[in-house]
């Protein structure tokens, strides 16, 4: 802000599904992504009135990602290996406007990491002329959020990392324990 551009992001310019590494042409128009869910507690008891839910730091809920597909594919298959986690990354084009210039359009890359195994698969319908809207349900073990090549988020439910802008939340409960 010290040079008094003032932007903000405005859409998606465009986005690319990769399977480790190797890009998925066509899979898919849109992915909803999960939800994050914090576990929580509930907290009551003595000089505290009443009661209230605490959020446990770094510990969610299952994480539950559905991966749509236009058709059953040979991807949608690899995505469906229960013995090894899957590994996709969304990379997009984040189209920002500048307000202190008068509305110039940039952009910034954004990268979602997710590592998971598959839980549920729909194969969808089969129709003249249509798409089949197939998917992978995949259970998320691991996600990052990189903006213009910052790290914003990094969630690996396995190996007790839970960061966020930089901040490492488990540190100090990683070594205590």
């Amino acid at each position: 802000m010290a040079n008094g551009n003032i932007t903000f992001p405005e859409v998606i310019n465009n986005f690319n599904v990769y399977n480790s590494g190797n890009k998925m042409v066509g899979v898919s128009g849109e992915i909803s992504l999960a939800d994050l869910q914090a576990v929580t507690a509930e907290v009551s008891g003595a000089g505290i009135m009443g009661s209230y839910n605490t959020a446990v730091v770094g510990m969610f809920q299952s994480i539950s990602q559905e991966i749509p597909f236009r058709m059953v594919n040979k991807e949608f298959f690899g995505l469906m290996m229960a013995n090894k986690q899957a590994e996709l990354t969304l990379r997009s084009s984040v189209q920002n406007v500048n307000k202190s210039t008068g509305g110039t359009l940039s952009t910034v890359g954004m990268r979602i990491v997710m590592r998971g195994r598959p839980t549920s698969a729909k194969f969808g319908t089969v129709k003249m002329g249509d798409l089949m809207n197939a998917s992978v349900t995949l259970e998320q073990t691991y996600l990052l959020v990189e903006i213009d090549g910052e790290t914003m988020l990094e969630l690996d439910k396995l190996n007790s990392v839970y960061k966020v802008n930089g901040e490492d939340l488990m540190a100090e409960i990683n070594r205590q324990c």
